[in-house]
């Protein structure tokens, strides 16, 4: 059995954590696996997401529309609710991808979302390269916003 077989009978797969770059062949290839996963009745655009943690662990996702389209999760919304079934962990890297295997930026809510999980210098491959997330992400509000003395707020 292969590491996409593992994947597809929902076994997390496995590669070494990376010293210095994520390993975005890899990556590519669980978001592209991910993507065949979609349920897009509505829109016909299928995308698929894959994280790499800190442990090594790749965690992946795709969309799930909704007839009530204001429900429709987007990949990076699935992959995070994996990472959270398979115990949690910090991403440091992340890519999403379209059917036709582009790399694509996630929208304004999943950068959001993706700044609650990420290591502190999170990479994200785009359509225009290797980038961080705080550079999709300037000036964001996050957990360390909240952080504050319990006696600050009485």
């Amino acid at each position: 059995m292969t590491q996409d077989d593992d994947f597809l009978t929902g076994r997390i797969a496995r590669i070494p954590a990376p010293d210095h770059a994520a390993d975005w062949e890899r990556l590519t290839t669980q978001a592209r696996i991910a993507m065949t996963r979609a349920y897009v009745p509505y829109s016909d655009y299928p995308v698929g997401a894959a994280a790499l943690l800190e442990d090594g662990t790749i965690i992946s996702g795709c969309n799930v529309e909704n007839a009530s389209y204001g429900l429709t999760l987007c990949a990076e919304c699935t992959m995070i609710g994996a990472l959270q079934m398979a115990g949690g962990g910090k991403i440091v890297a992340f890519t999403c991808v379209n059917r036709q295997g582009e790399y694509i930026t996630p929208c304004g809510r999943c950068r959001q979302l993706l700044l609650e999980f990420s290591a502190p210098t999170m990479h994200v491959r785009t359509a225009r390269g290797t980038t961080t997330l705080d550079a999709l992400l300037p000036e964001s509000f996050g957990p360390r916003d909240l952080e504050t003395n319990d006696l600050e707020m009485r």
